[in-house]
């Protein structure tokens, strides 16, 4: 009888196409490494010209055309920046390496591109991630720091693009979208551009209480999400 559960467990993941992967509890690397190199459709959040995924836990609390404010159940925030502008101009990696920050790394999986950067700030680290032409900055205690670039890579992993939208929204006005976007593959030291800069000031104030899904952070399950 175990022989047989056993059996039909394995015939469920492999027709369902999940995948369950074991995340570590402290070592992000390995966690970045294991999430991004997965290729997968999951998303729950639509806008248009492109998708992406929330994981449980963590709260959407506003957007602003191509920027959007998230937060954990640590009350950790995520400042999300999609660059529809890079992607649609195919914009090239130009990331330098840092040796003064706490971590720098070039990231490169599923032939999409991207890097992470993490600097150290007293007893807080600032984080910056981009993946794919969406970055995430997020300003948090050390503590929290494996759980928040796990969440990070869920969502910047998930990005994905609807060229035909993106076509009708970027292609007549160009010039416009070109002279509000900004470099996101310049990290903050690098630059004074930052999606921290942007207009998130009401959004820090916004009511972001209520009750969160808890996330399983040792667990890395993908399934498909309507």
């Amino acid at each position: 009888m175990k022989k047989r559960l056993v059996l039909l467990s394995i015939l469920l993941l492999l027709v369902s196409g999940c995948s369950i992967q074991k995340l570590s509890p402290s070592d992000f690397q390995e966690n970045i490494s294991m999430i991004l190199s997965e290729d997968t459709n999951l998303a729950n959040v639509h806008f248009d010209g492109y998708e992406y995924y929330v994981p449980a836990g963590m709260r959407f609390v506003n957007k602003d055309e191509y920027n959007a404010l998230l937060q954990d159940k640590y009350s950790n925030y995520y400042y999300l920046y999609v660059d529809a502008v890079g992607y649609y101009h195919e914009a090239e990696n130009t990331y330098t390496l840092d040796d003064d920050a706490y971590y720098s790394k070039k990231l490169q999986y599923n032939k999409k591109t991207g890097y992470i950067e993490i600097n150290e700030d007293g007893d807080s680290y600032f984080v910056e991630m981009v993946f794919y032409y969406a970055k995430i900055e997020a300003y948090i205690p050390k503590e929290y720091l494996v759980p928040v670039i796990n969440n990070i890579s869920y969502i910047l992993q998930s990005v994905n693009f609807h060229d035909k939208v993106l076509e009708s929204l970027i292609g007549e006005n160009v010039l416009d979208y070109k002279e509000e976007s900004f470099n996101i593959f310049e990290s903050k030291t690098e630059s004074n551009d930052s999606v921290l800069e942007y207009d998130f000031d009401d959004y820090v104030n916004a009511d972001v209480s209520g009750n969160n899904d808890i996330l399983d952070e040792d667990n890395f399950e993908l399934n498909d999400v309507d």
